[in-house]
C-alpha cells in the first residue's frame, strides 16, 4: 500500500519512451524515480502522430479528432519520474502535457498524462499519420534530440 501512495500519476507514452525504443531507459533508471508498467492502451480520442525534424522525433499533434487512436503504453510514475519526463519533453516550452482517456487492453478506461505539441506548422499534418511509433533504420531516431527546439518544427520538410 505504501508503494501505491508514492505514485503520483499515470503517463501514456507513444514514442521513444516505449519498451524497446531509444529513450525507454529514462523509465528504468532508478535515479529518475519510480515507474511501473500498467499495460498497453490507445487514446480514446484520435490524434495525428507524425515523425518529424532532422532528429526523426515522434510528435503527437494537438489536433484532437484527426488522425488515429494512438497505441502506446501506460506507466504509473512517482513525482520524481514525472519531473524527469517533463525535462526530457522540455515541458512546457516544447511539448505540453494534458490528461486524456486511454483505453486499456483490458477494456478499462483510465485518465493519463500525455505529451503533445500545441504549436506546429500546418504542413506537419501532411506527413504520414501513424497509429504506433517504432524507431526504424529508414527513419532512425537521432540521439542529439536534446538539441531540438520548437523552431525545428518550422524548418521540417
Amino acid at each position: 500500500m505504501a508503494e501505491k501512495l508514492r505514485m503520483a500519476a499515470r503517463v501514456f507514452v507513444y514514442g521513444t519512451l516505449k519498451r524497446g525504443e531509444p529513450n525507454h531507459h529514462w523509465l528504468t533508471k532508478k535515479e529518475n524515480g519510480q515507474a511501473r508498467f500498467l499495460g498497453r492502451g490507445k487514446t480514446e480520442t484520435k490524434f495525428p502522430l507524425v515523425v518529424g525534424t532532422r532528429y526523426n522525433i515522434p510528435f503527437l499533434l494537438a489536433r484532437p479528432g484527426e488522425g488515429n487512436n494512438i497505441e502506446g503504453e501506460v506507466y504509473e510514475v512517482d513525482q520524481t519520474m514525472l519531473s524527469k519526463l517533463d525535462i526530457l519533453e522540455d515541458y512546457p516550452d516544447y511539448y505540453d502535457r494534458e490528461q486524456q482517456t486511454i483505453l486499456m487492453e483490458q477494456n478499462e478506461s483510465i485518465q493519463c498524462w500525455l505529451y503533445l505539441i500545441r504549436n506546429f506548422p500546418e504542413k506537419m499534418l501532411a506527413k504520414e499519420l501513424l497509429i504506433s511509433y517504432h524507431n526504424t533504420p529508414e527513419r532512425p531516431y537521432n540521439e542529439n534530440y536534446l538539441e531540438s527546439c520548437p523552431e525545428d518544427l518550422a524548418m521540417d520538410e
